[in-house]
């Protein structure tokens, strides 16, 4: 199963409740935390919502 780095690069401080749950459902909750979750189309669909907070960490 191919995998994908995803880092935090915003901060969720005044940021609604909906994308802080993204954030926690994703693994992240502190700044440039890096994580490694399988590529599905699930993940790629919660990263889309967050663009101005996740970043895809290429290597």
């Amino acid at each position: 199963m191919a995998t994908i780095k995803i880092k935090q690069i915003g901060s969720p401080i005044r940021r609604p409740a909906s994308q802080k749950e993204i954030l926690i459902g994703l693994g992240l909750n502190k700044m440039h935390r890096v994580v490694e979750l399988n590529d599905s189309p699930e993940i790629r669909g919660m990263i889309a919502k967050l663009p101005h907070m996740v970043a895809i960490v290429e290597g």
